[in-house]
């Protein structure tokens, strides 16, 4: 059956999953700036490699595990199935993903803002079918040799195994269960008590088997735990984990999500601001209270918000972004040219970002710059895979561009790589 991936955007829990990551890839001899980490919007416990060098981490996972080293496990092991290569020698039916369409349409988890007094959560459902059949369908023996490598990963950068055993020890409990109460992980990962077995050896071996998580990352994962809670579960159940006797700053954190999805706005307001005030340089803090301006239909208020949260981290693209949607969405346009500007920065980090070039066209069209709105719409499309309107605004937009200059380049190679991806959609669908 046709499935559909749910993506999540977040800066702040992006670069946590990354700053994971990027070492095991190093181990691994594989290149951290070709690989992808992917957020879903699933509550049941699963993360799997596909697509190539992609790993996808569903929000159940980060709920279940109580430890970044448990998580770090997994993800050691997902990154052992990606330097084995059994991506190629599988199904195949990630291969029909499309993940910058995918990843373009998620706007972020603290939201994009859509228009003046318009605003959205920033999490959008891709809603594209991606493959037929499972994701995936390991087999044992892939499974194991993951689990090696993955430990081996772990070794190499002198962190413990204990965290990937703690996980596998669960399942395997999983396992001995009936199939309608074993987690999707379960499913797609056996954990046999011999496979245990197998871990627990290694673990063993290492010489790093009794490294503990630092206070800071146990800190730091609470924190980002504590904000899918917020965001993700219904709020009853966000203030009975998190009540407001709590007066730490993972459950303040976490209610003032819950509080602006209620939506509470003064309690939200309350809770953040306290965190800022204990945090002053914390950008994530000022997103979150930017986008409850911006919630509030006062952008202008929330603008100050995300500038502060850009000049503490001017490498977010997707913080940038929301700067500019929230200096376009006052329709002030004293404001137009920043946002502008705000808006080339970030999408030379992330050019694939459709919500992105949707706000670069509002821009251009605001300053009656209609072939440069033509061309990032096409833009837009084409980081979709929408490649018939790509084509179309290509083309829009190369007539008014000089010719000859970059943007008229650009045009035409839109248009030339968009004609036949059209046609192949086509043929595709017929």
């Amino acid at each position: 059956m046709a499935q559909a991936l749910d993506l999540l955007r977040d800066t702040e829990i992006e670069r946590v999953l990354k700053s994971y990551e990027d070492p095991f890839l190093h181990a691994a001899g594989l290149d951290p700036a070709a690989f992808k980490i992917y957020l879903l919007n699933d509550p049941s416990v699963n993360s799997f490699a596909a697509g190539g060098q992609n790993i996808f981490i569903q929000t159940g996972m980060i709920m279940y595990v109580d430890t970044p080293n448990e998580l770090k496990g997994v993800m050691a092991h997902e990154t052992g199935h990606v330097a084995g290569g059994d991506l190629t020698r599988d199904t195949g039916a990630i291969a029909k993903a499309s993940i910058p369409m995918l990843i373009s349409m998620a706007a972020g988890l603290i939201a994009m803002v859509a228009g003046a007094g318009e605003a959205g959560m920033g999490i959008m459902m891709a809603g594209q079918q991606i493959a037929e059949g499972q994701f995936m369908a390991f087999s044992r023996t892939q499974e194991a040799t993951a689990d090696q490598r993955g430990m081996k990963y772990l070794t190499a950068t002198h962190q413990s195994g204990r965290g990937m055993l703690h996980v596998f020890e669960r399942f395997a409990d999983e396992e001995a269960m009936s199939a309608t109460q074993i987690d999707a992980f379960a499913r797609d990962h056996p954990a046999s008590r011999d496979r245990v077995l197998a871990l627990q050896a290694l673990v063993d071996a290492s010489p790093y088997k009794d490294v503990k998580d630092s206070p800071e990352d146990l800190h730091e994962y609470k924190m980002i735990k504590a904000k899918l809670s917020g965001y993700l579960e219904d709020v009853p159940t966000v203030l009975n984990r998190y009540p407001v006797s709590d007066t730490s700053d993972v459950a303040r954190y976490a209610r003032a999500m819950a509080y602006f999805r209620k939506p509470d706005m003064k309690m939200a307001l309350s809770e953040i601001n306290s965190l800022i005030k204990d945090q002053p340089n914390n950008p994530y803090f000022y997103e979150v209270l930017g986008q409850i301006y911006v919630e509030m239909s006062r952008p202008a208020l929330g603008i100050p918000s995300y500038q502060k949260a850009v000049d503490l981290l001017p490498d977010a693209p997707l913080i940038r972004i929301d700067l500019a949607a929230a200096q376009l969405a006052t329709e002030d346009k004293h404001f137009t040219q920043a946002a502008l500007d705000n808006l080339k920065v970030a999408m030379q980090q992330e050019d694939d970002n459709a919500f992105g070039w949707y706000q670069m066209a509002q821009a251009y069209s605001d300053m009656n710059n209609e072939p440069m709105a033509n061309l990032s719409t096409a833009e837009r499309f084409y980081s979709v895979g929408e490649y018939q309107e790509a084509g179309r605004f290509a083309a829009l937009a190369q007539r008014n561009l000089s010719e000859g200059s970059p943007d008229w380049q650009r045009a035409v190679d839109i248009m030339t790589a968009a004609g036949p991806a059209a046609k192949k959609q086509r043929e595709d669908q017929e």
